[in-house]
């Protein structure tokens, strides 16, 4: 088994989960819990609360959010345990299917190195 990391991607424009939405993601996610392959999910806070550490040419700056140049925000994410890419991607496309019509979302999915530091 290897670990994935769905990324959700949103647009920043203030839409909250419907009550319908937040019922049937705590139904997968239970479900995906009791089969082992959810390791850990959650929302993120908006921008206009984050902020960005950057290094350039060696010094080290802290921006404050929002962070207005950017169209797409990563919005929550998931860590999943999955056989394969296309397994993790069936996974990721299933948590899509829950939104409905609601939501634009569009998750970045990609495998986790996995390094043996012992």
């Amino acid at each position: 088994m290897m670990r994935f990391l769905s990324m959700i991607r949103v647009q920043e424009n203030g839409q909250v989960p419907s009550e319908r939405l937040m019922t049937e993601m705590g139904k997968l996610i239970q479900e995906w819990t009791a089969a082992g392959v959810l390791l850990e999910t959650a929302g993120l806070q908006p921008t206009a609360k984050g902020k960005r550490v950057r290094l350039r040419s060696g010094k080290i700056s802290t921006v404050d959010g929002p962070f207005t140049e950017t169209k797409e925000v990563i919005g929550g994410y998931a860590i999943l345990k999955a056989d394969s890419m296309a397994e993790a991607v069936k996974l990721t496309e299933r948590f899509l299917e829950v939104h409905g019509d609601e939501w634009e979302l569009d998750c970045e999915v990609r495998q986790i190195e996995e390094h043996d530091l012992g």
